[in-house]
């Protein structure tokens, strides 16, 4: 199964020049069925990224665009009449798919997006009082702008605690970007052909799999020490939630399983900490506007909690 992911990365590469590490975090994050929150600037892939992912393993993804007047059953879709038969039918929304690219999600109403909170946690909808069953995987990769904030709703702490990490992709390398340019020139159109190196059944055994790598008992503990060290910083407001342990637990697992591994060391703790937990915090306002960050909160953390030894 290693060898599969090593393909996937491979396709993708094919599109997403320069960012492995971008998407090896994507992909570690639908290894653990969790959801992806890309915040960045326009025009760096964050769209191409989740449809080329959904290519390379034949999932099937569907694309949103939120906007102002998005409803939630433009979502999860509603029950209209047939006139042929005179009954109500239900029509599916683009939930009901594998990858589902929310873009922009910040600029839907709280309503609006409160129609995915059930969908990422219980992988279900509710559509007119009746519960109906998502497709496994689900996996929702949301985007949204950091520099245009008229007309948007910021993500209440509920549902960006939902997000199991938050990336960015960042611009290239000037020579990263020469070979953006120069492959497009090469293939003569936009489209890049990418092959299905997997299944949605090769995604669930790898999922499986995943939950197989072992983690020590002192590495449990320095993920809660690193967790309890958020929540007692002295530029933080609100630390992370056991549920930023526990996205720490399942990425770290994902990050050893990519490099081969079948137990989790304090160096893949180290690799997924920032994208786990800097969206999970809120700093003190003063602390904020004088340029501090919560990734820089996490990264101090992690100079100070002191690394197990294991082994």
């Amino acid at each position: 199964m290693n060898e599969t992911t090593r393909r996937i990365l491979g396709e993708v590469s094919k599109t997403i020049v320069g960012k492995e590490d971008r998407v090896e975090a994507a992909l570690m994050a639908l290894l653990v069925d969790g959801h992806v929150l890309i915040e960045d600037y326009p025009g760096l892939a964050k769209t191409l990224m989740a449809k080329t992912i959904a290519a390379a393993t034949s999932l099937s993804f569907k694309r949103v665009q939120f906007t102002s007047d998005l409803l939630p059953a433009d979502i999860t879709g509603s029950y209209v009449l047939n006139r042929s038969t005179s009954k109500f039918e239900l029509r599916r929304g683009p939930i009901f798919t594998n990858i589902l690219l929310a873009d922009e999600i910040n600029r839907a109403p709280p309503r609006t997006q409160s129609a995915l909170l059930e969908a990422m946690q219980e992988l279900q909808v509710t559509v007119e009082g009746e519960t109906l069953k998502l497709d496994r995987p689900f996996w929702v990769v949301a985007t949204q702008n950091p520099i245009e904030y008229e007309g948007t709703y910021p993500l209440p702490e509920a549902q960006l605690d939902r997000f199991i990490m938050r990336l960015d992709i960042g611009y290239p390398t000037r020579e990263e970007e020469v070979r953006v340019i120069s492959q497009r020139h090469l293939r003569k159109r936009e489209e890049v052909e990418v092959s299905a190196v997997a299944g949605p059944a090769e995604v669930l055994a790898m999922q499986k799999e995943v939950e197989e790598v072992h983690v020590d008992d002192a590495i449990q503990e320095y993920i809660v020490e690193i967790v309890e060290g958020t929540r007692e910083h002295r530029d933080v407001d609100l630390g992370a939630s056991p549920r930023g342990s526990l996205a720490l637990l399942k990425l770290s697992k994902a990050k050893a399983y990519l490099r081969g591994g079948d137990f989790v060391l304090p160096d893949d703790i180290k690799g997924v900490a920032v994208p786990a937990l800097s969206h999970r915090l809120m700093l003190k306002p003063e602390r904020w506007m004088s340029g501090v960050r919560s990734g820089d909160v996490v990264r101090d953390v992690l100079d100070k909690v002191p690394v197990p030894k294991v082994g």
